[in-house]
């Protein structure tokens, strides 16, 4: 990389002009010492926007399983035989639990996820919304994950007190037909613009490592980019066996550093999160993720498969010479 380009590089991030789709491709074809001078840069944009701090979130799976729709890589749809758990909402009790302890862990947010389409009826829009109140009393940021809702819906779950919506593209327009065939991307789109336009907070993000090309992980982030949200997870695919993409496992660590590189690249200003299968995927080398652009890791289990244990992300924080983000009093 050449150092002026570098520098080029970064100040115009800095100053607001986004990466264009030429320097991306380029960038996704660096290696070795090049590749380290493109982690640098994407941590100077991070420092610059985000400052040092990194902040945890943790999720609850509060309805699991039994979902109708063919994600491939979904553990959850009933399309296929994975052996993951099926339950009907969750007691409050064991949210209500779940909040607290994902606080005295360090997370300042804390998301209900619930498996299907969407929520359907108003028992299900008023049970999420009484957990939403109960994540509050608690002391933490509530955030949601209950798929493709209306206004009317997102509307009651913010009066409620949720102030971060999530709801992921999974991964590129042109690729999202060989991952899902039971509803339509526009659908997911329209759901992010709802939830900002009732004044939420938004969190869209996908799958990194199902099969898709560089230029397709490329035609993600910049159509995410489009969107604006506030928070980008960036998931890296743990093969489920039972789903079309058992055994798929094309990601090596450097990739994953790449990606986290180019989110924050091409969405300076966002949050952009560690997620699901950074424990698989990047190995060894999570700690070097939060010199690659990172601000945020979820915390804990995810929805079927086991995280980390916080006690972990807290040290690795520490000796990273940075400071775990706290809730302002």
């Amino acid at each position: 990389m050449d150092g002026s380009w570098r520098v080029k590089l970064c100040e115009d991030i800095i100053a607001g002009q986004p990466l264009r789709l030429e320097d991306a491709r380029h960038i996704v074809e660096l290696e070795g010492p090049d590749l380290m001078e493109l982690l640098a840069l994407a941590n100077r944009v991070k420092w610059t926007n985000k400052g040092g701090n990194v902040f945890f979130c943790a999720i609850i799976n509060a309805r699991s399983g039994r979902c109708e729709q063919d994600c491939a890589f979904c553990a959850q749809s009933a399309h296929y035989d994975t052996g993951a758990p099926e339950y009907d909402f969750v007691e409050m009790e064991r949210i209500t639990d779940a909040a607290r302890r994902a606080k005295v862990e360090g997370a300042m947010r804390f998301s209900i996820v619930t498996s299907g389409l969407g929520l359907t009826t108003s028992d299900e829009i008023d049970t999420v919304a009484e957990g939403l109140r109960a994540i509050c009393k608690e002391g933490v940021r509530a955030c949601a994950s209950v798929g493709i809702l209306g206004p009317e819906a997102l509307l009651e779950l913010k009066n409620a007190g949720l102030t971060r919506y999530h709801h992921n593209l999974e991964t590129a327009p042109s690729y999202f037909k060989e991952i899902c065939t039971t509803h339509d991307y526009k659908d997911d789109i329209e759901t992010i613009k709802r939830a900002k336009s009732i004044g939420l907070e938004t969190c869209c993000g996908g799958i990194f490592g199902m099969g898709e090309s560089w230029e397709q992980r490329i035609e993600l982030l910049c159509f995410l980019a489009e969107l604006q949200p506030d928070a980008v997870p960036l998931n890296f695919l743990i093969p489920i066996p039972g789903t079309p993409l058992e055994g798929t496992s094309d990601l090596t660590p450097m990739d994953c550093l790449k990606i986290i590189a180019l989110a924050r690249l091409i969405l300076p200003r966002a949050d952009i999160v560690l997620c699901g299968g950074r424990e698989v995927n990047l190995r060894e080398m999570q700690s070097l993720a939060l010199f690659a652009g990172a601000s945020g890791l979820m915390i804990g289990d995810y929805l079927t498969t086991p995280g980390r244990r916080p006690e972990l992300d807290r040290k690795m924080i520490v000796e990273a010479g940075l400071k775990l983000e706290e809730i302002p009093c």
